[in-house]
């Protein structure tokens, strides 16, 4: 069972699309809110969920305090869990969830925010061009000291990070794989 970890909806259970995502672990996520916390990363972060599945990194975040989180998906399983998950989490306490049904490319052209907290987690199957090329779009979007959280398959070896990107750790969690950027100094 997916759920929130801590914060005002803690242990909430999630709703979770049947087939099309592959659901951050609690295991993984509790590591991934760990070392953001420990970095004083997500208090207050106008936070940014790409591929977004069930919505569970970025609801995680506003239940730990990010002063907004933006959900984005195209698949309709996927965008159905995370208005349905949304409507939970607000149940429990107040915070600014958006649902944007998109394609990450289409969203993030025609996005103009500024983001402090992203997370790309998508599909296993997605190339490592198209996640460069999403990452070149997201770089103009980030806040100074903003921080990419990249999760893969550890089967996968690590992307050619784009220039304005550098990895700041990177940290394996049996079959899964999460690197932290931040803008290059």
């Amino acid at each position: 069972m997916t759920r929130i970890i801590a914060g005002f909806a803690g242990s909430l259970p999630l709703v979770v699309p049947k087939t099309g995502t592959r659901p951050t672990s609690d295991r993984v996520r509790e590591a991934i809110f760990s070392a953001l916390e420990a970095r004083d990363a997500v208090d207050g972060s106008r936070a940014l969920d790409l591929y977004a599945g069930s919505g569970a990194l970025g609801l995680e975040a506003v239940s730990r305090g990010a002063r907004s989180v933006v959900l984005v998906d195209h698949g309709k399983s996927a965008i159905n869990a995370c208005r349905a998950n949304t409507a939970k989490v607000l149940t429990a306490g107040s915070a600014a969830i958006t649902v944007t049904e998109s394609k990450v490319k289409d969203f993030l052209w025609g996005s103009t925010a500024e983001w402090d907290l992203v997370f790309i987690d998508p599909p296993y199957e997605l190339g490592e061009e198209e996640l460069v090329q999403n990452l070149e779009d997201l770089l103009p979007r980030l806040s100074e000291h903003a921080v990419v959280v990249v999760e893969r398959s550890s089967r996968e070896s690590e992307p050619a990070w784009p220039v304005g990107l550098e990895r700041d750790k990177r940290k394996d969690y049996g079959d899964t794989t999460v690197w932290w950027l931040t803008l290059a100094e």
